[in-house]
Parts: C-alpha cells; sequence; structure tokens
C-alpha cells in the first residue's frame, strides 16, 4: 500500500489533474493538444538527446536486458495482431494497429516516471537504453506490416515498404532525438555552459508537463464499444509483456536494477502514441483510444502488484 500510495499515486494524480482540467473547460482542447505537442515534439526529444548523450553506452546495453524487454514486445505485438484477426475477426489493417496498441508500451511518460519515483534518478540507466530503440523498434515493425499489409491489399510490389518505413521513422521527433544523443555519445561532442544549462531547464519540464498534457488528452477517448478488444489489448500490454519479461529476465539473472526497469517498463499501459499510429492509418481509432485510457486506468493497480512482486 505504501508503494501505491507514495511511487504510484502522484504521477497519476497529475495525470487526473491534466484530466480535470480538460474536463471542467479550464484549458480549451486546442491548448492541450499545444502542451502535449510541445511535449511530443520538444521537451521529450530533448530528455532522450540528453539522456543518450550521457548514457554509459557499454555498461547499460545489455542484449539480456534487450532480449528480455522487446521478446515480450514483439509477443504482444502478434498477440494483438493475431487476437484481432482470428478471435475477434478484425480485418488485418485493424488488426496491426491493434497490435501496435499491445506493442508500444508508455515508456516514456509512465516509464521513467514511476522507475525513478521508485528506484531514484540513479536507477534510469536501464529504462534509458530500453528507450532508445522502442520508438525506432515499434515504429519501424509497425509501419512495415501495415505498408506490407496494405500493397498486398492493392496488389503493389513490396520494394517501396523500406522508403516508406526510413521515411515515417526520421520524421519522429522522438528518433531524432534519441539519433542525435547517440550521435554527440559517441563523437564524443559536448554543448557551451548556456546551451547546456538551457538544456536541463527544457529537460526538467519534461516529464511532468507530458504527465499533466496526456491527462487532458486521454479525457476526449471514451471507452465505447469493442469492449472485449479494448480488454485483450489490456491483457496483453498489462499482463502479457510484463510477465514475458519477467521470465526472461529470471532466465537471464539480470541484475535487479536492470531486471526492475525492464519489468516495470514492460507493465506500463499503452501510449498515447498507439492512438497516433491508428489515427495516422485511419484504422481501429475507437478500439486504440479506448484501450489507452482504460489501460492507464488499471495500471495503477497492476504497477503496483508488479512493484509489490520485484526484488
Amino acid at each position: 500500500m505504501q508503494a501505491l500510495i507514495e511511487i504510484i499515486l502522484p504521477v497519476f494524480v497529475l495525470v487526473g489533474f491534466g484530466y480535470a482540467v480538460a474536463w471542467r473547460g479550464i484549458l480549451s482542447a486546442g491548448t492541450v493538444d499545444g502542451l502535449m505537442m510541445f511535449t511530443q515534439k520538444i521537451a521529450i526529444p530533448c530528455l532522450l538527446f540528453h539522456a543518450i548523450w550521457t548514457l554509459d553506452f557499454e555498461g547499460s546495453f545489455s542484449i539480456p536486458l534487450l532480449m528480455s524487454f522487446y521478446s515480450g514486445s514483439l509477443t504482444g505485438f502478434f498477440a494483438g495482431l493475431l487476437g484481432a484477426r482470428f478471435l475477434f475477426g478484425r480485418d488485418w489493417e485493424d488488426s496491426v494497429a491493434i497490435g501496435f496498441c499491445c506493442l508500444f508500451a508508455n515508456s516514456v511518460l509512465l516509464g521513467l516516471a514511476i522507475t525513478e519515483r521508485a528506484y531514484g534518478a540513479d536507477a534510469l540507466d536501464a529504462n534509458f537504453a530500453i528507450v532508445a530503440l522502442h520508438s525506432p523498434f515499434c515504429y519501424g515493425l509497425g509501419i512495415t506490416a501495415m505498408e506490407i499489409v496494405r500493397a498486398r491489399a492493392a496488389r503493389q510490389p513490396n520494394r517501396n515498404v523500406p522508403r516508406l518505413v526510413l521515411k515515417a521513422m526520421f520524421r519522429n521527433a522522438l528518433v531524432i532525438g534519441i539519433v542525435l544523443g547517440a550521435l554527440f555519445n559517441l563523437a564524443g561532442l559536448s554543448l557551451a555552459a548556456p546551451l547546456s544549462d538551457a538544456l536541463d531547464m527544457m529537460v526538467r519540464t519534461a516529464l511532468p508537463t507530458a504527465l499533466f498534457a496526456m491527462g487532458g488528452v486521454l479525457f476526449r477517448y471514451r471507452p465505447e464499444g469493442d469492449m472485449r478488444v479494448i480488454l485483450f489489448v489490456c491483457a496483453v500490454s498489462l499482463v502479457l509483456h510484463p510477465a514475458i519479461t519477467w521470465s526472461l529476465g529470471s532466465a537471464f539473472a539480470l541484475e535487479d536494477g536492470a531486471f526492475r526497469s525492464a519489468v516495470l517498463t514492460a507493465a506500463m499501459a499503452p501510449g498515447i502514441n498507439s492512438y497516433v499510429f491508428a489515427d495516422m492509418y485511419g484504422r481501429a481509432r475507437r478500439v486504440a483510444a479506448s484501450s489507452v485510457l482504460l489501460a492507464h486506468a488499471l495500471c495503477v493497480v497492476t504497477v503496483w502488484l508488479w512493484l509489490a512482486a520485484l526484488p
């Protein structure tokens, strides 16, 4: 119970505050969208740039860590894809969008915030190692699957798929921040003190502003219809993914810090990018929006249970 009160609730109180502000009309939908755009296109890319720039690649990037987390992600994607197609009778394009919901955990807004509150800022290196590959991996997989499905439906060759995937990925601000951070890290580059101080100020705004804005955005996502599919997405995201990560992390004997970061990140609800992906292709938008909202509500309890079980 102490973990619920001290670690999890403050994060969700901030999300709930944003939800209440949007509900009462204190901030307009346009203002909330502006806040979310600021965090997604500026503040969080700056956070990721700074984190990857200062990350100890050799000490943080562990193949067992990444295999533990991303095996769960990949399994979740195919569980969502095949479940949507064969259990719920959705077409292939809808099924890819639903699979993406099961794939894209909220690794930044919730994963970083909850891990930091639970174990301190020094415990985030493994989180950042996961986050560094998260957007490229998830968008690369999701876009590739969707473009293959669409090309087959239109009886077109698949040779244009790599170009479409690369174009979409390198228009993503999160990917750009990660890539620039890696380049600065590998090249040993530094910033002048005023620029570095300004970057630090921007980084400190990223998570609280993003959590508040996420609450405002979630206000618009009413759970309606498709409840069996939505609950299936929640089960895959909140139970299957962290269970696989736990099992593999135990098999690989991950050290406690990396193990905790991997399991907690895997246990996060689908991120807002799940809806962004569905909206980008105009497929399964209601399922994506409702899954994001319901899973965030449920993970108040499920994350508490995972935290209680972690070493």
